[in-house]
Parts: C-alpha cells; structure tokens; sequence
C-alpha cells in the first residue's frame, strides 16, 4: 500500500546507426519492451521463489506475466504510446532524424520510443501502475528502475513534504539510490528536507566485478540458468504484446514525433500525469 508507482527506463542516447534495415523490421517494442524491459518488470514484481533454483524463480516470474492486465483496442490507444525521433542534438551535437539514418525507408512508420502504463492484477500490486519507457537518441543513456513511495497522509513536520523513492541504477553505472526526507537537527526545529543514500557497486565490490554479457557467458558455460528466459516465459511475453502489435497495424497513423535529444514524445509525460505522477526527471 505504501508504493505508488514503479517506472522502468531504458533509454539510448544513440541512433539506430547502420542498423537501420534491421531496426525498421523490429521497433522499439520487439526490441527493447517484449524482452529486457518485461523482464525487470517480472524480477521487480514476483514474490519470493521457494528456492534459488532457476525454474523455481521462472515460475514465480511466469506468474507475474500471466496477472499482467491484457491489452484491448481501446486500452492500446490509451496506455501506449510510441514515437520517432526526428533531427535534434544530443550532446552538443547535431544528429539525423530516423528517417535520414542509413538503410532506413522513406516514410517509415517504425516506432523508436514506447510508452506503456501497465497493471499487475494481484493483492500486493492492485492499484500500482507500472510504467515501462524506451527509446532512442534520448536526453541519455540511462537504464533504471524507479520505486516511487505515497507521500505520507498527514505531514506533522515542517518542511519538504515531497515522497520517498527508491532508484536502482543498472547504466551506465549500476547502483542504488535511497531518497528520502531527514530532519535537519538544527536549533530551528525539526523541519525535513531532502537527502540521499548512494550504493555504487563499482566502489563497494571493488574486486571480481564483470560486465553483464560476460557474466552470462560465465552462467551459460557453469549451467546457471536462473538469469535465462524459459519458453513458457518468452511465448506468455509475446500473447501479452501481441495485442499492441495488431492495433498499430490496423492504425499506423498515431506515431508521434519528438526531437532528438529530449526525453520523447510529450504525450509520454501527459499518460503519467493523467494518474496524477510524472517522470523520474521531470520530478
């Protein structure tokens, strides 16, 4: 009851590239919702496994993919959103629309930005939404996970009275970020104001640190699988996007454009702010 809302990010700051062909027959949702952004979803929600072994933690992630509230028509047109980034900058530099980047079509309609709100249909998380965003040649390259807390019912300090988050920062560098509200002891009373606890790993667990693709390799050639994704979980990913997929196809005509270098389509704040939230950086 005491969590608000949970928002997912995995943004690029980067273009499509070279990659221009393959890019356009996949989008952003194939590419980055279906799989990567699902997953955090699944290992954020699930309860405890009965054990650490890899099908034990599969099932209580298949279990969150099945109570994951299914798309409609009118719900597709509502809670998602998609976008294509058109010429802008991004750090200091002037870069491409899509449509300019090599190999890609003239007039694509190919999505690179998504937006979704989202609901997992049990007792812990009735009534949180979860907000899943990607996209590229954004503001930066940022993947992360923000647990957004209630502001308290009835402040009885002074002071800030803005709500506690959690952040778990997974690029570029991975870590934890506590923010909350502390007292500030002085002689003028108990008034709160913002403070933060910072975990960096690299600095915390100096020694044997990989890098994620290496650490699967290590788990591929070990046999530990709990990091890989069984084919029940894959195919109840796809029945959960299929419907967006058909609706987009049926009408194309609803992509929406952003500039380079920003953090998408405005339509993707005014879906938060509809439930009365905002983005992590627009708070």
């Amino acid at each position: 009851e005491s969590i608000a809302n949970i928002q997912i990010t995995l943004a690029e700051s980067i273009g499509v590239g070279t990659r221009g062909d393959f890019y356009d027959r996949t989008g952003a949702l194939r590419d980055m919702i279906q799989n990567h952004a699902l997953q955090l979803l699944t290992m954020i929600a699930m309860e405890p496994p009965s054990s650490n072994d890899a099908d034990a933690i599969r099932d209580e992630k298949l279990k969150v993919l099945k109570s994951l509230k299914p798309f409609t028509r009118e719900s597709v047109a509502r809670d998602v959103l998609r976008g294509q980034y058109k010429a802008g900058t991004v750090d200091g530099k002037a870069v491409p629309g899509y449509l300019d980047e090599v190999k890609v079509p003239p007039g694509s309609a190919c999505e690179t930005f998504v937006a979704l709100r989202t609901e997992v249909q049990s007792w812990r998380w009735a009534g949180v939404p979860f907000y899943l965003r990607t996209g590229k040649r954004l503001a930066a390259r940022d993947a992360q996970i923000v647990v957004n807390f209630r502001e308290v019912p009835h402040p009885i300090f002074p002071g800030s009275s803005r709500a506690n988050k959690l952040v778990i920062k997974l690029q570029p560098e991975d870590g934890l970020e506590l923010h909350l509200l502390a007292a500030k002891g002085s002689a003028q009373g108990e008034a709160l104001s913002p403070v933060s606890l910072d975990l960096d790993f690299d600095k915390a667990f100096p020694s044997e640190r990989v890098g994620a693709y290496e650490r699967l390799l290590l788990d591929a050639i070990a046999g530990r699988l709990n990091l890989f994704v069984r084919s029940d979980e894959q195919e109840q990913a796809w029945r959960w996007v299929e419907p967006i997929l058909h609706a987009w196809e049926s009408d194309p005509s609803d992509l929406k454009t952003y500039t380079a270098g920003s953090w998408g389509p405005p339509a993707s704040s005014a879906m938060v702010a509809r439930d009365g939230f905002a983005w992590a950086e627009e708070q």
